[in-house]
């Protein structure tokens, strides 16, 4: 018999090898680890779950929106979902209350998990009104048909749990940040879960055993599957800029931590904390493109052996591309003359193509939309993660989304929204979102290839480019955020030498109003994306005033 295609497969057969290996490590309320859970333990409640929830209408395709904290409640529940073939829900608690709102209805849950407090936010704001069943993570049901507690023992003692699902059935609907317009929801079916799963192993050779250190929770529900175990940070995960380091290297320390993920904002939080990090042989980094100076600093700190990946992707298809620190960092000249920045090489097997740039929907592929060689364009991946599709928002899926017909059959291409370019290496090099280009009369520019020209000034933290005015005549304004102790006496100066620095390259050279900003707003997942709409308009208004 054909094993399910589910995330959740490889739990039992650990569980059945390891049950004593410990899975999971999570801090308690006083700020300690004294909670964790082994394979065993992992398994057997995730069972029991799943077989409780199954007796209160939760089954497969059920979906059904979770809304609880990155603790051992979080990962069983999601385990148990996923046993069960339901469909969980997740969205990003940080987000502006409307665009929640909005992207709950659109999800048209039949369930709800959450935490007492978003149990009373479902409430008051009339959140999931469609969900019929209401699970709370309190001691007592308040605002809920029942608690996770007596869910689990409802349903002790059922035994395995694991769901046959099939490849192309629906595994879970992952909500983007919103970093370019409300988020919207990205269908997962089981298929692009395990597809990552043996993508990502096998693009950084991750063999069973290793202890992980994921802050970003979502990502740690790769690590049963991957055979490591998780150590959850003691930190916020929607706020990874905040983040106390003394905490985490306390953590990584006690636990001999071997590789870990975070956001470009956490790396810079340990890099300026610039204490060494012995145990850790592999740090993996995605939402953002991590500025040079964090990562010459973050290698600087690891053993000399470790490695950096910058993963390239998003929420739509992860991985896409990957680059080591050390050859991003050999790049970093090109990267500051306007080149962008590069994201690496194509992770096997999927295929990255580069397209004219355009903002209409295209029904089906055609080789024709090819750019040539080097030209930038849009960049657009077919390969086992690509999702094919967004829930509830068939205009925005027939904009992302290519059919493609040949000798593989039919398949979906995604069009990242990103702007690029391959060099004759085969490495691609990312420029910017297709929706941040800024269209001025002398022709198109890019984010990531106009910014770093300017990032190499000392007293400057981070640029950005937006654009002001009607596309095709558009204004190009640099936003500067300065470094910390940097006073408003500095800026007239600070922005004549930027001047000077742009003059060094033709396509920076037409840049001549540079304005300056307190502090740049960022999306909430990684901290790490600059809010350029919001940007935008505040130059707008700077510019009327």
């Amino acid at each position: 018999m054909t094993a399910p295609c589910n995330i959740a497969a490889a739990l039992p057969r650990l569980a059945a090898e390891a049950p004593a290996r410990i899975a999971m490590h999570c801090p308690g309320p006083r700020g300690d680890y004294a909670m964790s859970l082994s394979y065993g333990e992992l398994d057997a409640r995730s069972d029991a779950i799943a077989a409780g929830l199954a007796r209160r209408g939760i089954v497969r395709g059920t979906r059904t929106v979770l809304m609880v904290r990155p603790t051992p409640e979080f990962f069983l529940l999601m385990f148990a979902l996923f046993k069960a073939g339901a469909v969980p829900v997740l969205v990003d608690p940080g987000i502006d209350r409307r665009a929640l709102r909005q992207c709950l209805d659109e999800a048209q849950p039949e369930a709800f998990i959450g935490i007492p407090l978003a149990q009373f936010a479902r409430v008051l704001l009339g959140w999931a009104k469609s969900a019929r069943v209401r699970v709370t993570t309190g001691r007592r049901a308040l605002l809920a048909d029942a608690t996770l507690a007596q869910v689990e023992r409802d349903g002790a003692g059922a035994g395995p749990q694991l769901s046959d699902t099939a490849p192309d059935d629906v595994a879970a609907i992952l909500f983007t940040s919103g970093s370019t317009g409300v988020p919207k929801g990205v269908v997962y079916r089981h298929r692009h879960f395990v597809a990552q799963i043996a993508m990502l192993r096998d693009a950084f050779g991750i063999a069973g055993g290793g202890v992980d250190f994921p802050t970003f929770p979502p990502f740690a529900l790769f690590d049963p599957a991957l055979g490591l175990t998780s150590i959850i940070p003691d930190m916020d995960p929607t706020r990874p800029a905040q983040a106390d380091p003394v905490k985490l290297h306390a953590a990584i320390a006690r636990f001999g931590v071997d590789q870990l993920f975070g956001s470009p904002a956490l790396m810079r939080v340990l890099a300026d904390h610039g204490a060494p990090l012995p145990t850790v042989r592999r740090v993996t980094s995605a939402g953002a493109p991590v500025p040079p100076e964090v990562v010459a600093r973050m290698l600087e700190l690891l053993p000399d052996e470790a490695s950096f990946w910058t993963p390239y992707g998003a929420t739509e298809c992860l991985p896409v591309a990957v680059i080591e620190g050390r050859e991003l960092l050999s790049l970093r000249e090109r990267t500051e003359q306007g080149a962008g920045t590069c994201v690496g090489r194509p992770v096997a097997p999927n295929q990255v193509r580069i397209i004219r740039i355009g903002d209409e929907a295209i029904a089906q592929w055609s080789d024709e939309l090819l750019v040539a060689p080097g030209e930038v364009g849009e960049i657009t991946v077919a390969g086992p993660s690509a999702t094919d599709a967004y829930f509830n928002r068939e205009a925005q899926t027939r904009l992302a989304k290519i059919e493609e017909r040949g000798e593989h059959g039919v398949r979906t291409v995604h069009r990242m929204g990103d702007v690029g370019w391959f060099d004759g290496d085969g490495r691609l090099w990312f420029c910017g979102r297709k929706s941040h280009r800024v269209e001025t009369a002398d022709g198109p520019l890019y984010t990531e290839q106009v910014e770093p020209v300017f990032n190499v000034h000392p007293e400057v933290r981070r640029t950005a480019l937006v654009g002001i005015g009607a596309a095709g005549a558009q204004r190009p304004v640099l936003c500067v955020e300065t470094v910390a102790g940097t006073g408003a006496a500095q800026h007239a100066r600070i922005a004549q030498e930027l001047r000077a620095l742009g003059a060094r390259f033709a396509h920076t050279a037409r840049i001549d109003r540079i304005v300056f900003h307190p502090k740049f707003p960022v999306d909430i997942r990684h901290n790490a994306k600059i809010g350029r709409e919001s940007l935008a308009r505040w130059a707008a208004r700077r510019s009327q005033a």
